[in-house]
């Protein structure tokens, strides 16, 4: 009875991994796109960045400390900066600082360690403070800066979003305001407005390439979820054609940041792989359904944060195969 197996809480990292290194590698990740909402919005991309990562890691750092009473900080993990960089992602450049921190507060405090830190919140916290700041002001949270405007922050021209011009049209009811939309490669590239995370597929791809090569994350979930995106997106642009078309949903939006760096985040996200893509699958039907009939042009974080809820009984139900145990 002495030899006991202990299990700590999630989230479980093998083959000589830790938690820090796999943080500090989505971090890596990051930076492409990173460097490229700096190049876009500059001024604006650097003060929502820093102010939204330093005001997580001071949360963490206070609440550990002084509410928790611990002995040990947890800042170093990079956890912490993680939700920072994260939250700043899904913010517009233009955002004041004190909705930043707001943010940052909720998403700390109220979506992580609430539950208990690292490990125990059922919802990722990054997604907690930008549902939390898109519900309470809406208006910042969608007026979106010009890119190009380098030295600006507050009083930066504003302009439409992709998005937003993809909701008019299936409002209206009128596929020629589709005509008004960027083209593809400017998409891909990154010259359009939108949060600071969603301005580049490329940029993201890039990321996505690296965790997958560093076995960071596996292909299941990022994969599952821009595919059921494609064909369903595909399949109502065929009925109606002011629904853009399925190349437009993949690169606009926060879909391939969602996909790739929050939906696959370990501790909100299901064990195995089958329950992985029945995850993909459900937050790529719920991100369409969203954006085509919901108030909101973008579904991505809601769809994420309802199916954060349902990963419990997506692990009950396809649990990952026992060692030594005999398929019958």
């Amino acid at each position: 009875m002495a030899n006991k197996l202990i299990v700590s809480l999630s989230p479980h990292v093998h083959s000589g991994d830790s938690v820090q290194k796999n943080m500090y590698g989505v971090i890596i990740a990051l930076i492409p796109a990173l460097l490229v909402s700096l190049f876009v919005f500059g001024l604006g991309a650097a003060i929502v960045t820093i102010t939204s990562i330093a005001a997580c890691v001071l949360f963490e750092w206070a609440i550990t400390k002084y509410i928790l009473n611990r002995e040990k900080c947890t800042i170093t993990d990079g956890s912490a900066i993680l939700t920072g960089l994260l939250l700043a992602f899904n913010l517009p450049s233009n955002l004041p600082l004190w909705i930043i921190i707001i943010g940052a507060l909720v998403a700390i405090g109220v979506g992580k360690m609430t539950f208990g830190g690292l490990g125990c919140n059922p919802f990722n916290p990054a997604l907690v403070g930008r549902i939390f700041l898109l519900i309470s002001f809406p208006v910042q949270m969608t007026t979106w800066p010009t890119p190009g405007q380098l030295t600006s922050y507050t009083d930066a021209e504003t302009m439409a979003t992709p998005l937003s011009i993809m909701s008019r049209a299936i409002k209206d009811g009128n596929a020629e305001i589709l005509n008004e939309l960027p083209d593809s490669l400017s998409l891909f590239l990154g010259q359009s407005a939108g949060s600071l995370g969603e301005v580049s597929a490329l940029a993201l791809l890039l990321g996505f390439a690296w965790l997958l090569y560093k076995r960071i994350i596996t292909w299941h979930i990022p994969v599952s979820i821009l595919v059921t995106v494609f064909v369903l997106s595909g399949l109502m642009h065929w009925t109606n054609p002011a629904f853009a078309s399925p190349e437009y949903h993949l690169l606009t939006g926060g879909l391939m940041l969602g996909a790739i760096f929050m939906a696959t985040d370990y501790v909100t996200s299901p064990m195995s792989h089958t329950g992985q893509l029945v995850y993909g699958i459900s937050i790529g039907v719920l991100t369409v359904i969203i954006r085509a009939f919901g108030a909101y042009p973008e579904g991505m974080s809601f769809a994420i944060f309802i199916m954060n809820a349902f990963v419990p009984l997506i692990n009950n139900y396809f649990k990952p195969k026992r060692f030594g145990e005999v398929a019958k």
